[in-house]
């Protein structure tokens, strides 16, 4: 920063108090105050990390849906992460964004944690590598990049009262070091403060973590804000090292900040280092001083080339689990059967959620490539909490508010069925109506309803429905996330209009309309049928946003429903079975040795359908590499529930693959296209050498990674080298081994010594075995 710019945040400290601490808590949901004066325009910032939602928490803005952050891990690619830091900040730039709240550095502790689809790995280092490739992208832009949530913040039950408790080494060693890394490594704008405690201290006033680890030790210069309502105190969040109160206005500080200042629990000098960094946060993303251009000819969400980029993303990082030689696909007959291929779950739940201008499904993608060679089956249902109705299914959609005199607030053309009362344009109506006009051709019995909290009237082919949800608790997470919903069964007729209103609403509503859910039964027999006609059956199964989502763990690994029975089913009926997961975390697959391929998909985005055919057919190499460990059953996995409040990290360091003993399937486990020989090897100073040829017939991406086995530690990933090598010929791949993952914390850091260096295709395919000390 230069001289000038640093003058004017010294001489904004010359503010009255009032509109000092003003500044330090958010005008808007989603926005920071101006203040004209001193050349302080206001900050907008937007969710993320895998994508640009904007301001509004259902139907903003139309942005583009990224693949799911596990499945751009599964490239294990910092050259990727970079690009995908830059497409969000061209995406954040269209809607004059300032600050991307991503990405999310949190670890996969458990695979039973609900918001594991939006963070990267189980692994420390890796975590960290990509989380500072994708801020260097974004800041490279002039977009302010948010790592979250600082920290220890691997469970979403009770995630707003939770207290993690665990011993500093494994806080050193594990949860820290991703934020070290990129904080090192990048040099982020901002960070994000947790919801929860950590060792009975909050995260928004943990002044060790924050003002002695973060602030002082590393060196960190930005903004540390809270994550939305996360700060319950005054005097204790602001002394912590808080400088950022969100969202706003309200909350603890505002008057009760000052009054604190005035009462000298808080010193000024406080509020003048938290209002220079909110100052300097404005200044590098062009909201102080001279205000920045925003750019006008960037590519739509829709475009070609973000549909390349978006497509490329997804389908390289997809993972092969198993292979006998059926994949890649080349069959005279498919049959595509399942929910997810046709309703294909493109991202995660929660306040990441984007609107996207398409999901491609995966019958679609299937479709486009091999026409009428594809016979498209339904299968079991998936949901069982009911979602807003789906496109094609309602037209004119419309959405009213009212006042409490009945006068009309607003009225909007809807493109879903869904929006909320909170936080958007209907906030503060005292009723709203939702209504819409169903497409048919012939009169069907369907399924509709309404979702959300509040007192509700139905009117519905001359039907009229009056019931209640009510808003016991006021839980947020429910309100928003997990709604209530009611549902009737109703013959409809074209051209019927469907119409909802609602009282005292809480955070979202919307309309369901669907069709009757058909046994499990006849979907499985249907499924059956058309395998046994076909060469090659190609069975989708998943999870959705009711298990991956944030403010909510999954209980069970288990997929949802009748899937596994429809899995088992179609292997017994059908020549060759292809399984495609799509979903962001482990799942068990009691079917397993029935079938004879699993693709990992994750949540591909919205090009998700093409991506998938892309993968399946061999256009795109489905090169992913796990990132997560997924374990054999339920009770392999660590609870993430807290037991009195308090949620013990008793397996220490030992996270993941660090403590797994036999897995279904290891971190970094990936098959690709191609097989491998690992040749000789060497390590010299900090670099690992070895020697790699493609012995398969086709190109082929290898991800060389390196792990260091102490004597008295468990295994940790010490670094990898991602390779590109056409068929039949060898390469010398060179793999840096980062030093912050070859320490321990004990009364500070101690070099490892020892042990053995592994050169594996994941820890359950280790080609060579080095002494440490040879080098």
């Amino acid at each position: 920063m230069d001289i000038e710019k640093a003058a004017t945040i010294d001489l904004a400290t010359s503010l009255d108090l009032p509109r000092k601490v003003r500044l330090l808590t958010g005008s808007a949901l989603f926005a920071l105050w101006a203040e004209p004066e001193i050349g302080l325009a206001s900050l907008k910032l937007s969710d993320g990390p895998t994508g640009v939602r904007g301001a509004e928490l259902r139907g903003g803005t139309i942005a583009c849906v990224l693949p799911n952050a596990t499945l751009l891990a599964q490239h294990w690619d910092v050259a990727l992460a970079h690009e995908v830091g830059e497409v969000l900040a061209d995406e954040a730039a269209a809607q004059q964004v300032h600050v991307v709240l991503g990405p999310t550095i949190n670890l996969h502790r458990t695979p039973l944690g609900g918001r594991l689809f939006e963070a990267y790995s189980e692994d420390p280092l890796l975590t960290g590598a990509l989380a500072a490739a994708y801020v260097r992208g974004l800041q490279g832009k002039g977009i302010a990049a948010t790592p979250k949530h600082y920290v220890a913040n691997e469970s979403e039950t009770e995630r707003r009262t939770a207290s993690s408790e665990l011993d500093e080494k494994t806080l050193r060693e594990v949860y820290l070091l991703p934020f070290e890394i990129v904080v090192q490594d990048a040099a982020p704008w901002a960070i994000m403060a947790a919801y929860n405690k950590v060792n009975g201290v909050a995260a928004t006033e943990h002044t060790e973590l924050v003002e002695g680890v973060l602030k002082g030790e590393w060196g960190f210069d930005g903004l540390v804000m809270s994550d939305w309502f996360a700060t319950q105190s005054t005097a204790e969040s602001a002394n912590g090292g808080l400088d950022l109160v969100m969202p706003g206005p309200g909350g603890p500080w505002e008057d009760k900040l000052v009054a604190a200042v005035e009462a000298g629990e808080v010193s000024e000098s406080v509020i003048d280092d938290h209002l220079r960094r909110l100052l300097l946060l404005a200044e590098r993303t062009g909201a102080f001083g001279e205000q920045r251009s925003w750019p006008e000819d960037l590519p739509a969400p829709d475009s070609v080339i973000r549909r390349e980029q978006l497509r490329r993303f997804a389908a390289g990082g997809m993972t092969v689990l198993t292979n006998n030689g059926v994949l890649p696909l080349d069959a005279p007959r498919v049959a595509l059967i399942g929910r997810h291929a046709i309703e294909t779950v493109a991202q995660g739940g929660g306040s990441a959620g984007v609107r996207p201008p398409h999901v491609i499904s995966i019958a679609d993608g299937l479709t486009s490539l091999l026409g009428d060679r594809v016979s498209v089956v339904d299968g079991v249902e998936v949901r069982f909490r009911h979602a807003s109705p789906g496109t094609g299914v309602l037209r004119d959609i419309r959405a009213t508010t009212f006042d409490a005199s009945g006068e009309v607030l607003a009225s909007r053309g809807m493109e879903i069925a869904e929006l909320a009362a909170y936080g958007g344009w209907a906030q503060g109506a005292t009723s709203i109506e939702v209504s819409g006009e169903v497409v048919l051709t012939e009169p069907t019995l369907l399924q509709v309803g309404v979702r959300g909290f509040g007192d509700w009237t139905l009117e519905v082919a001359d039907e009229s429905h009056a019931v209640r949800l009510a808003w016991a608790d006021g839980i947020v997470e429910e309100a928003l996330l997990k709604p209530p919903f009611w549902t009737t069964e109703v013959l409809l007729h074209p051209g019927d209009r469907i119409t909802a209103r609602v009282r005292e609403a809480a955070a979202l509503v919307g309309l369901i309309t669907q069709p009757v859910p058909r046994p499990p039964a006849d979907a499985i027999g249907a499924a059956v049928r058309a395998a046994r006609e076909a060469d090659v059956a190609v069975v989708v199964v998943g999870l959705t946003e009711e298990q991956e989502t944030e403010g909510f763990d999954k209980t069970t690994l288990a997929l949802p429903g009748e899937q596994d029975a429809l899995v088992a089913a179609v292997a017994g009926a059908a020549r060759r079975t292809v399984v495609v997961v799509n979903a962001a975390t482990p799942i068990l697959m009691p079917w397993l040795a029935q079938v004879d391929a699993v693709l990992w998909a994750g949540l591909p985005g919205q090009e998700a359908g093409d991506a998938v055919a892309a993968a399946l057919l061999g256009h795109v190499e489905p090169a992913g590499r796990l990132v997560t460990t997924f374990p054999r059953t339920d009770s392999d996995a660590l609870t993430p529930v807290p037991v009195d409040g308090v949620l013990p990290y008793t397996e220490g360091t030992a996270i993941g693959y660090r403590g797994a003993s036999d897995p279904l399937f290891w971190f970094g486990h990936g098959l690709g296209y191609t097989t491998w020989e690992y040749g000789e090897a060497s390590i010299v100073d900090d670099t690992v050498s070895v020697r790699l040829t493609n012995t398969g017939s086709r190109p082929g991406r290898e991800v060389v990674q390196v792990y260091l086995r102490p004597e008295d530690e468990p295994v940790r990933l010490i670094g990898w080298a991602v390779a590109d090598v056409g068929s039949g010929e060898t390469a010398q791949v060179e793999v840096r081994c980062d030093a912050r993952a070859r320490r321990v914390w004990a009364d500070g850091w101690q070099p490892l010594r020892g042990g053995e260096v592994l050169i594996a295709r994941g820890l359950g395919d280790v080609r060579v075995t080095l002494r440490a000390d040879q080098e």
